[in-house]
């Protein structure tokens, strides 16, 4: 089977073209590949016609294939994306004005269970690959491109990357930082780190090892909950990663100057929205610097919860902004099951 080439870093495609050829050809697969967007071999024209036949016979360049694009009446794009082993994933495009949100997935369905999501009842099939993670969003850029006639401004803040879309990224960590890497490379993709956003359900030993990492992403905590016991319930990974230890985890992670930590919170009709749990999550953040993303549910079959009252919502917020930032996520793609949760590959 041909090796694909996107996932590859710069020192993988200096082995791959292999030790006779000169080192700068490596650096101009790697800039065709990530930023020329090249989706065949042909349009590397930066390489000599005798290397790119030869690096068709041993390679493939590796993207997945849309097999359906959805539009939603607000402008999202849900993409079903097929993969090299026929399994399919999903990712999302939102834009808004000059900028676009692309939210990827980093793996086929996912383990965590969160009983509010619809990704959940897939179950986990397998880990995306770095290539396929990448892939994503090389193309979608491309369908930027194309749809709107103009080039992607990276550095800019044009184009944001969120990785939250099906899976649990850390339980995919080797391969979210390989990614991460070359999208956040100048001389690959070239995002900027303020651009891209890795979201956790709080596996902490994975969150520690992030840290670490020397290049990475901005990290986002899905919380849903002020308590131990109804975070458990909700999402049962906290079996193990208890609310405690998630707080230590966050309170010892290396911010960035200009860095904060992101705390999602989805808000169910009367579980985890009155007064009180909006005192206890400010309590739980309190001397973080961070800031709270709420998210009103968006609901889907087989979900049994439901969506709280605006005014519930309004007030929820105004108690935690009192303390720190608090925003509102708007729903985007309701009616084509792309929002935050419904990633479910539906196909109708």
């Amino acid at each position: 089977m041909s090796q694909p080439l996107v996932g590859m870093d710069l020192a993988d495609l200096r082995e791959a073209l292999g030790p006779s050829q000169p080192r700068y050809r490596a650096q101009q697969l790697y800039e065709a590949i990530y930023r020329g967007e090249a989706s065949d071999f042909v349009q590397i024209s930066t390489l000599p016609a005798r290397m790119r036949e030869d690096l068709a016979a041993r390679h493939v360049l590796g993207l997945p294939e849309i097999a359906r694009r959805y539009e939603s009446l607000d402008g999202t794009r849900r993409y079903l994306l097929r993969l090299d082993d026929g399994r399919t994933v999903e990712t999302v495009l939102m834009p808004e004005g000059e900028r676009d949100t692309i939210c990827i997935s980093s793996q086929v369905g996912c383990p965590v269970d969160c009983k509010f999501c619809m990704t959940a009842l897939l179950g986990l099939e397998r880990s995306l690959t770095a290539g396929e993670i990448v892939g994503q969003v090389l193309l979608v850029a491309r369908d930027i491109r194309l749809k709107k006639d103009r080039g992607l401004r990276r550095e800019g803040g044009r184009l944001n990357i969120v990785m939250m879309g099906q899976g649990e990224p850390l339980l995919n960590l080797e391969n979210v930082v390989k990614a991460t890497g070359i999208l956040l490379d100048p001389g690959g993709f070239g995002l900027s780190p303020r651009r891209i956003t890795v979201s956790t359900a709080g596996i902490v030993p994975k969150i520690e090892e992030l840290g670490r990492e020397p290049v990475r992403p901005k990290l986002a905590i899905s919380l849903n909950a002020s308590t131990e016991e109804s975070r458990r319930e909700l999402m049962p990974i906290t079996r193990k990663y208890h609310l405690t230890d998630l707080m230590a985890a966050c309170r010892a992670y290396p911010l960035r100057p200009w860095e904060k930590l992101t705390f999602e919170y989805v808000l169910l009709k009367g579980v985890n929205d009155t007064d009180a749990d909006a005192r206890r999550v400010v309590k739980l953040l309190a001397n973080l610097n961070c800031k709270v993303n709420l998210i009103a549910l968006n609901p889907g079959p087989g979900i049994p919860y439901e969506t709280p009252d605006p005014q519930r919502v309004a007030a929820f917020q105004e108690i935690v902004r009192r303390s720190m930032p608090c925003f509102v996520r708007k729903p985007r793609g309701l009616d084509i099951f792309a929002a935050c949760g419904q990633l479910k590959r539906v196909e109708g």
